[in-house]
This record gives C-alpha cells, sequence and structure tokens, in this order.
C-alpha cells in the first residue's frame, strides 16, 4: 500500500515536469549548446577580424624597420620624425613605435605610444617579431653558410604516444590512453553537468515543498500518506526527470560520436583513427597528425563515451538523491525562498567547493586533495566525474558510489526528520539550534 502511494506521487511529480515545454527545449537544445559552447571559441578566433591599425616606426638602430612584416591586424610605416613630434603630428595613427639604438644588446629598449586602446594580439605580434629579427642577426654574426637551411632541417618536433601499462592485457597488447585533451575538456563538461544537475533540480525539489506548504495542499496530502512517503515520493519523482533528460542526452551524443562523426571525418584520417583504435596505427603513417588522431579515437570510441554516460548517470542519481534531501528538508522549514537563503547556503557550499577542486583535477587527476574529495559523498559527484575520463582504478568508483549511497541513506532519515515537523510550521524560520531539536525528536 505504501509502494503504491509513494508510486502515484512519483508519477505526479514526473508527468507534471516531462510535460512542460521548457523540459522539452532544454533536453533538445542543451547538447547543441554544449556543441555550440566548445565550437564557437574556434569559430570567433577563426572569422572575426579586428580594425587594420597602423602604426609609425621609428628605428634608431636601421636594422629592425626594414625588416618588420606588415598584415591585416598590423600595417608598419617607417618615418624620419623624431618621437616628439610624431607622438604630436601623426594622431591619426594607431600609434608610434620606437626602437632604440641598442636594441641588439638591450632587447627591452622598444617602446610602443598608442592613440587608442591597444591588444594583447597586436602587443605580442609586434615583440615576436622584433625577437625574431634580433634572434636572426645574432645568428648571423656567426658567418655560418645556409644557416636558414640548416636551422630549418634541424627543427624538431616530438610526437609522443602515450600507453597505459596498467591496462595492458595479458596477451601481451598495449592499451592506448586516451586522448589528454578530450579526457580533460569531457571531465570537465561532466563535472559541470553535475554542478549544474545538484544546483537546479535540487532547488526544484524545494520550491516544490514551499510551494505546496504555502497552498496547504500539504495538509490535505499527509492526511492520505506519511511525511516520509510524500518526501520520498516527491524526490524520486523529480529524480525520473533527471534520470530521463540524461538517458535522452547520452542517446544523441552516443549516437553523433558513433555514426555522424566517422562520416564527417575524411577517410584516410579515419583510417588511422581506427588502426589506433585498434591499437596497430604505424606513427609514420599518421606523422604531424598524431595528436588529431589520437582525439578523434577518443571522442568517436563508442565503449569510452557510453561508460562516462553510465557513471554519469550513476552520481546524477546518488548525488541528487543526496542533495535534494537537504533541499526538501529546508523547503519543508520555510515560507518562502527568500527565507530559505541562510539554511541553504551550507548545502551549496560543498557544490561550490567541488569546483574549485575539479580545477586540480586538470593539474594532477590523481593528487591526494583529489582523491579525497572525490571520496567525500557532498563532492565526490562533480569531482570524480571530472577525474573518470582520466582512467583511474575502478575500485575508486565503485567506493566512492558506495559511499554517495550510503551517505543519501542516512540523508534521507536525517532529513525526513526535520520534514515531518516543518511542513506543519509557519509564520517562522527555524535557526539550526531548532532544526537539530527537530532532528532529535522521537516518533
Amino acid at each position: 500500500m505504501a509502494t503504491t502511494k509513494i508510486g502515484i506521487i512519483i508519477a505526479r511529480e514526473f508527468n507534471e515536469r516531462v510535460r512542460k515545454k521548457s523540459f522539452i527545449l532544454t533536453t533538445i537544445l542543451m547538447p547543441v549548446l554544449m556543441i555550440g559552447l566548445m565550437v564557437a571559441p574556434t569559430l570567433i578566433m577563426r572569422y572575426s577580424k579586428g580594425e587594420t591599425r597602423h602604426i609609425a616606426v621609428i628605428d634608431r638602430s636601421d636594422i629592425i624597420a626594414p625588416k618588420l612584416e606588415s598584415g591585416e591586424e598590423v600595417i608598419f610605416e617607417e618615418t624620419d620624425l623624431d618621437l616628439e613630434e610624431a607622438r604630436r603630428d601623426r594622431t591619426d595613427l594607431f600609434g608610434i613605435l620606437w626602437i632604440g639604438e641598442d636594441v641588439m644588446t638591450n632587447p627591452s629598449n622598444v617602446k610602443l605610444y598608442t592613440n587608442g586602446s591597444s591588444s594583447i594580439i597586436v602587443e605580442e605580434s609586434i615583440s615576436g617579431q622584433i625577437a625574431d629579427i634580433i634572434e636572426k642577426e645574432k645568428l648571423r654574426a656567426y658567418d655560418i653558410d645556409n644557416l636558414a637551411q640548416i636551422l630549418e632541417e634541424v627543427d624538431t618536433k616530438v610526437y609522443m604516444q602515450v600507453f597505459r601499462n596498467d591496462q595492458t592485457s595479458g596477451e601481451g597488447d598495449d592499451k592506448q590512453a586516451n586522448s589528454s585533451v578530450v579526457a580533460t575538456a569531457a571531465g570537465f563538461v561532466l563535472a559541470m553537468i553535475l554542478y549544474m544537475f545538484l544546483l537546479i533540480y535540487g532547488s526544484m525539489v524545494m520550491q516544490s515543498v514551499i510551494e505546496e506548504k504555502n497552498n496547504r495542499v500539504l495538509e490535505v496530502v499527509v492526511s492520505s500518506v506519511s511525511p516520509f512517503q510524500l518526501m520520498l515520493g516527491k524526490i524520486l519523482g523529480i529524480a525520473s526527470v533527471a534520470v530521463v533528460q540524461v538517458l535522452i542526452w547520452g542517446v544523441l551524443i552516443c549516437g553523433v560520436g558513433a555514426f555522424v562523426m566517422p562520416q564527417l571525418i575524411p577517410a584516410d584520417m579515419m583510417g588511422s583513427v581506427e588502426a589506433m583504435q585498434a591499437g596497430t596505427l604505424d606513427p609514420a603513417v599518421a606523422g604531424g597528425d598524431i595528436e588529431m588522431v589520437q582525439m578523434l579515437a577518443t571522442a568517436t570510441d563508442f565503449g569510452f563515451v557510453l561508460q562516462l554516460f553510465v557513471y554519469l548517470l550513476l552520481y546524477v542519481v546518488g548525488g541528487y538523491l543526496l542533495y535534494s534531501a537537504m533541499f526538501a528538508a529546508v523547503g519543508s522549514a520555510v515560507d518562502s525562498v527568500q527565507d530559505a537563503q541562510q539554511l541553504q547556503t551550507p548545502i551549496t557550499i560543498p557544490i561550490i567547493l567541488s569546483i574549485f577542486v575539479m580545477m586540480a583535477v586538470m593539474k594532477d587527476p590523481n593528487s591526494p586533495l583529489v582523491f579525497w574529495f572525490s571520496l567525500i559523498p557532498f563532492t565526490s559527484p562533480v569531482v570524480m566525474m571530472a577525474r573518470i575520463p582520466c582512467g583511474i582504478p575502478t575500485w575508486e568508483i565503485i567506493l566512492s558510489l558506495v559511499l554517495l549511497y550510503i551517505t543519501f541513506v542516512a540523508m534521507v532519515w536525517l532529513a525526513a526528520k526535520i520534514y515531518r515537523v516543518g511542513i506543519f510550521m509557519y509564520g517562522k524560520k527555524p535557526t539550526f539550534k531548532e532544526l537539530y531539536k527537530w532532528v532529535r525528536y522521537k516518533y
């Protein structure tokens, strides 16, 4: 009988939210938005062009100015004016570049006077060109024949293949490590998804409880079901919405990675990608594209992507259940969202803290700090999801999940004691001391 009542509450909460247009739009647009956020910076940098900047050059060394190369962003114009005259009379230009006589021995004796705001790209372009010219002039002083050709021939780039020695099979087949670039990016995106889910869906539970409490709906409902059944049904109902959303995203992204991306990748590149996934790639064949091949091999690995979404689902459910129980307790104890701000601060602090720890994952996914925060249930959903793409031991993930779900059960028991008292309290915002008393009440 109790199970049936909880099921009715779950169905109501699920249907109420899934049928909203906002849920449909978010579910469809979120994957598109995620892809757009990853692609947008590249497109902006590629297609955005600033205005052309004209710079007058006063070169007292007579070495640098003739060798400066103008481009789309900057056009250099030599001038015979002295510095004061140029600064006074050439205000129509973007700026004046002054180069001292001793620039070869004192490279810092270079000054740029601008007639407007500058940019880091322009400044680095100018200083970079001057540095290259000085280096070439210094090398030329050694009077070595064919110096340019020699430098070109000795210029070497090393493309290192990375293998997981701890994941080598018994047959001796080497396990190619996943691309660190893809792993880092995937970990960051997945951790941010967990962060968003915990806050949005947890707050959704709290707001739902507050609204029903203000409408006096709870007083009618608890005449048919116990407060614990009502709270559990509400939590599981909204949890089912989150699960459906993650499943839809997983199907879309796995489908794109398995079927769409291989069609967009050139045939020769795809051959190298498949060879790397099979562990038979000859680095000489991939050449300078080996880093790109490794990235594509990781991104199109169906098993890898599917595994990530399975773990994402487990941590979404566990993390949500843990935090939603606390949010439900807070919602039952207050009469408005404004009153809930103080009480929910201790809840949101671990979530925000996990974002800062997640940044440390990019530096070292196995550091002691990261390891312990990925086991602590209040921070493990975000931190562990940032670590998983890096290829951590499975026992750490299992231990983290066990601790997370055990803590959820304990938190539901604790929150239920606050919930059954709080839903009948009106007109006063309780203190933390009063909440502690509610927990100690015996029923």
